[in-house]
């Protein structure tokens, strides 16, 4: 019945209650007639259904009828459509041979010689017979250009006047035609033959009758007509297999009688007592009988839609979509109680879909309750699953859990956990917890507040449920001593405020247990059951993993941070060139890879870096301290900012490939800007690698973004960087930042820079201030990445304690310098450091004059130490080392690095410097 109805759309007609009864009594009297044609279904045999399917009075017989026609049309066009082809492709094929054969043969060895000699006809026919016969060709003919033969199968016709079309092979044009000539119709190439002017002094033509042509394709037919009948016995058998099959669905029933067996069945469908639906594969209500739209309420024109969109309770609904097999389940709707019974119809290959049968139940009402119990489990679970959990906070989970309970289970409902657990740690004994959440349907409940901490005695639920990992069910509390004993008082209080029954329920995942989940109820007379503690434990066995997932990101954050602090500098170094202050707020999201920091260098130069690292989290950080190490350490180098990225760039490189194989995540993408201010000249250095531009607020107010060269990310290789100076102005501010501040989901860098710009024209002209005004321009509402700002404000050394002069290459000019420092010193007030600067002086010009080239230069810079520098053309760096007794020399570097703070060498592109410093008295 359900193939049947499953037609087209397979829509019933609905009939009118009072029509009703007269189609039941027309399907009884149609019941006689229906049953002598099952009669006659049950005795049919193969053979007679497929003489009745010929007949052409069934449906079947009409199909395969049709079927016959259409294919013994498909199997002439065919085999007209093929000799066509063929003749076609072998008068294409005879043109090509005759073309080839007739320029073959004009290009012949000795056809030119023969053409002007005095007797073309005897040198030329017996090689044209020679060339036809192996050739394959009807005729090859060799004639003059007035078209008069040389040669011809039939001798008689040489001499005589070529049949066909000369002009285009007269103008040096080969062609095919097709003509009738001396041997009948044919098909011809004539070619031009040329001198080596390329005059045309002579034709050949060669071609092949049509004749032997149309044989070809002849000889091809019968092929072709036996490959035909042989497709249309494939075709026809094919065709009757099918016919058969529809044979034997159809029952051998024609039109009339398949539209009186459906009627039939549309009347007991629409009879029975007990609702009926029929629900394509796709979701879609096919069909539904009048007692099914009672039953559920359905509208008018329900057939056809999707039965999520027919306003059914979502259970319903998403039975019927799913297609799944039920047998007698009970769906509330609207006031009644419906047993539905589902089948698919796929089963034995029928179409997709199901069928399903409805049934009033409401005289098991008195189940409805228990059952309306259960989908109210079923809904707390899931909401606990949706709303415990959100948050990678343990406080936060814990509270998410008292709060989803009450007063849907629970009266009341605390949690308390380990303080290890509070930190992220995993507690190792859990007899001392703390007060985590509570929830109530009062909040004037004598319970243990939030926060209090708890000593566990042995007795107790839960320390009982802690220690055997089992939930503990304690009926009446008021016979429960093991209870009383945490707390005599206390306990006393709870019985007397009307707590009566409780359940303690261990949070633990694995065998790592965090604390206890308490559930107590006041207001409900009749103590938890057994099935409320399953409940619980499911419930509790679900925040477990949320609670453990926090405390594990507590942890891994606690980490990240302490990490990332200790790597970010926690004090800038003293210094006079800049007057520098910075912030740093790291993103919501957890620890960052963003750093900073203030590197003071030689001859009172410093040098300020700000870089970024891709990602959050504890890798980050750790990624963060090695880029930081690493420019403290390449600054030790005294190297110019595009030579300092470069070094990074490589060991970047570098550690991606050493942890490529250990499947870590690349730093590659990390970015970096490094700048060098020298207070003396007052020029900065800078370069970036992938990294935000610079921000310069001149004095007077002026912001701009110097355009420094932006070289590729840390880690790409292979690339160059470049730098940029700027003259500045002392007072001059430079804003070092990440894209963390200019950048984010809801703005782009283009906005974010101009906001930058604005800020700095208005802000406060101390460092201090800038940063105020910056953050206060730009806020992060919800930061998703860190952000690190450093202003440094950049001051000027006074001319007076800056001198430099020059030394002539010779030996004696050593004194004299030692004589002008010693002024200098006198003037500046360190007549203690006279001694040593002089030795100092001595040791580092002689070596210039000894071994380096000049122009040897001096510089004395009085700053926070005094700093002397001897400056030559050379790029040879001295090197300190031990000298034996018995050696004359080698001892004046290990007596500066012992008179002196530090001392080292820089080099620049003219030569190098090398430089002490001293510290003041």
């Amino acid at each position: 019945m359900v193939r049947l109805l499953g037609r087209s759309r397979a829509q019933s007609t609905r009939r009118p209650h009072g029509q009703r009864e007269q189609g039941r009594d027309d399907g009884a009297r149609r019941v006689p007639h229906g049953s002598a044609a099952g009669d006659q279904g049950s005795r049919w045999r193969p053979l007679s259904g497929l003489r009745s399917a010929l007949s052409g009075r069934s449906v079947a017989g009409q199909v395969f009828l049709l079927q016959v026609v259409i294919v013994l049309v498909l199997v002439v066009s065919a085999v007209v459509a093929l000799v066509l082809q063929v003749r076609h492709d072998s008068t294409k094929e005879a043109k090509n041979r005759s073309l080839a054969v007739a320029e073959t043969f004009a290009n012949a060895p000795g056809t030119r010689e023969a053409l002007s000699s005095s007797d073309p006809t005897a040198v030329l026919q017996p090689r044209a017979e020679a060339a036809r016969i192996q050739s394959g060709v009807d005729f090859i003919v060799v004639m003059n250009t007035d078209g008069i033969r040389y040669t011809h199968p039939k001798p008689d016709r040489i001499g005589k006047q070529f049949v066909g079309t000369l002009e285009p092979a007269l103008k040096g044009e080969s062609f095919t035609e097709e003509i009738t000539g001396t041997l009948g119709p044919l098909v011809q190439a004539v070619v031009p033959v040329k001198d080596p002017d390329g005059k045309v002094v002579g034709l050949v033509s060669a071609g092949i009758t049509t004749e032997k042509v149309g044989g070809v394709a002849e000889q091809q037919l019968p092929l072709v007509l036996a490959a035909a009948a042989a497709a249309l016995a494939l075709a026809t058998a094919g065709t009757a297999l099918v016919s058969k099959r529809l044979l034997r669905q159809t029952h051998g029933l024609g039109p009339s009688e398949m539209t009186r067996m459906y009627e039939h069945h549309d009347a007991v469908l629409h009879s029975v007592r007990e609702g009926v639906m029929i629900v394509g594969g796709g979701g879609r209500l096919l069909l539904a009988n009048d007692e099914a739209h009672r039953l559920l309420n359905l509208p008018e024109n329900a057939e056809g839609q999707d039965v999520s969109a027919l306003g059914l309770e979502a259970p319903m609904a998403d039975l019927l979509a799913s297609g799944r097999i039920a047998n007698d389940e009970v769906h509330l709707v609207g006031d009644r109680l419906l047993a539905v019974n589902q089948r698919p119809t796929d089963l034995q290959g029928e179409p997709t879909g199901s069928v399903a049968t409805l049934r009033d139940s409401t005289e098991l009402r008195a189940l409805s309750g228990r059952a309306e119990s259960a989908r109210g489990r079923l809904k707390l679970l899931y909401d606990a699953g949706v709303g415990v959990g959100t948050s990678l906070d343990v406080t936060r989970t814990a509270e998410e859990l008292a709060e989803v309970a009450v007063p849907r289970f629970a009266d009341f409902v605390t949690v308390d956990l380990a303080p290890e657990a509070l930190s992220g740690e995993e507690p190792e004994t859990v007899t001392t917890l703390r007060r985590t959440a509570l929830s109530g349907i009062r909040k004037d409940a004598p319970l243990y507040k939030v926060g209090e901490k708890i000593d566990l005695v042995a007795s107790s639920p839960q320390a009982l449920s802690i220690e055997s990992g089992r939930s503990i069910l304690e009926a009446d509390l008021s016979r429960s001593p093991g209870w009383q004993a945490q707390d005599l008082e206390r306990s006393a209080q709870v019985v007397e405020y009307g707590i009566h029954s409780l359940i303690a329920v261990p949070l633990r995942v694995g065998p790592l247990v965090m604390g206890v989940a308490s559930f107590w109820r006041s207001q409900k007379p009749e103590p938890f059951d057994q099935e409320e503690l399953a409940l619980a434990e499911e419930l509790v066995a679900r925040a477990a993993v949320s609670i453990d997932n926090a405390r594990r990101y507590t942890r891994e954050h606690t980490m990240a941070v302490t990490l990332q602090r200790s790597l970010l500098p926690r004090s800038l170094p003293e210094q006079s060139a800049l007057e520098v202050a910075y912030r740093y707020l790291p993103a919501q999201a957890g620890v960052g890879g963003d750093w900073f920091d203030v590197l003071p260098l030689s001859g009172s130069r410093v040098a300020v870096v700000v870089g970024d690292v891709v990602g959050h989290g504890l890798h980050a950080a750790a990624t963060m301290g090695r880029l930081r190490t690493a420019v403290h350490n390449f600054s030790a180098l005294d190297l110019p900012p595009d030579e300092i990225l470069g070094l990074l760039d490589e060991m970047v490189s570098r550690i991606d490939q050493d942890e490529a194989e250990d499947g870590s995540a690349p730093i590659t993408g990390a970015t970096c800007l490094y700048a060098i201010y020298d207070p003396v000249s007052r020029c900065c250095t800078v370069a970036r690698a992938g990294h935000p531009p610079l921000a310069v607020a001149r004095p007077d107010g002026q912001v701009d973004f110097p355009d420094v060269p932006a070289g590729p990310p840390l880690g790409l290789g292979g690339l160059p960087f470049e730098t940029a100076e700027l003259d500045l102005a002392e007072g001059s501010r430079l804003v070092l930042y990440t894209d963390g501040l200019v950048e984010d989901r809801g703005r782009d860098i283009d906005d974010g820079l101009e906001l930058l710009r604005t800020a700095l024209t208005g802000a406060d002209t101390s460092p201090q201030g800038t940063c105020r005004a910056v953050l206060d321009a730009l806020p992060p509402s919800r930061a998703s990445d860190d952000i690190a700002l450093i202003v440094a404000r950049t001051r000027a050394l006074d001319a007076g304690r800056v001198v430099e002069w020059e030394v002539p290459a010779e030996p004696a000019a050593v004194g004299r310098c030692r004589a002008d420092a010693t002024r200098k010193l006198a003037e500046w007030g360190l007549d203690d450091l006279v001694f040593t600067t002089e030795l100092i002086l001595s040791e580092l010009v002689t070596n210039a004059i000894r071994y380096g080239s000049g122009p040897i230069r001096v510089r004395l810079i009085h700053d926070r130490n005094l700093i002397c520098e001897v400056t030559d053309s050379s790029h040879t760096s001295p090197h300190l080392r031990y000298a034996a007794t018995t050696d004359e020399g080698g001892r004046g570097l290990y007596l500066i690095a012992q008179l002196t703070q530090r001392w080292g060498t820089r080099y620049s592109p003219t030569g190098k410097t090398i430089w002490t410093e001293q510290a003041l008295p």
